[in-house]
């Protein structure tokens, strides 16, 4: 079992089955976890934004509901039908070990989205390694998911929807050995 950085409150944190994790492999049900981020949404608006069936926002609601990433935050009477507004259930998904979560990851779905930068945008893109103590380690995972939260919070605006990517993760990279 890896190591994970203790949580703070607000980070709301589930950690992942293999089958939930799978369940992002589908694009549409990806879409609808990173819409009710922004805010708790119908499936009236969810099938707007998406531009599909409501029957089939549905479908995909109901499974991501059964699973257990989403639940009902709030309803509405709208004359005789009771309108439910649907919410994450952690603010951040912790994936199991990439090889149980299935083909797809969400490094396929981000890799897939990216697009080069309009003159009016920005982007930034970078791979480090480090050779650290695990106590150095679990602090970079407790700052990566401080800004995570930052991030999918932030206040909306712009034209722009902005995708990050952030991790922290051991490899099997040589590296030199101390200087003595």
């Amino acid at each position: 079992m890896p190591v994970m950085p203790e949580p703070s409150a607000e980070h709301h944190l589930l950690h992942l089955t293999p089958g939930q994790a799978q369940l992002f492999a589908d694009p549409t049900r990806a879409d609808i976890i990173a819409l009710i981020s922004q805010r708790p949404a119908s499936i009236k608006e969810l099938a707007g934004a998406l531009d599909r069936p409501k029957g089939s926002i549905g479908h995909h609601i109901r499974r991501l509901a059964d699973a257990g990433l989403i639940e009902v935050v709030e309803t509405r009477q709208v004359r005789a039908i009771t309108e439910k507004f649907y919410g994450r259930t952690a603010r951040t998904f912790v994936f199991p070990d990439l090889d149980e979560a299935g083909e797809r990851t969400f490094l396929d779905e981000a890799a897939a989205e990216m697009r080069d930068p309009g003159d009016d945008e920005t982007a930034l893109l970078t791979l480090r390694r480090a050779r650290i103590p695990l106590s150095r380690a679990k602090e970079f995972s407790e700052r990566l998911l401080d800004l995570a939260e930052e991030f999918s919070t932030a206040d909306p605006g712009g034209t722009t929807t902005y995708g990050m990517v952030l991790g922290i993760y051991p490899t099997d990279r040589p590296s030199l050995p101390d200087i003595e």
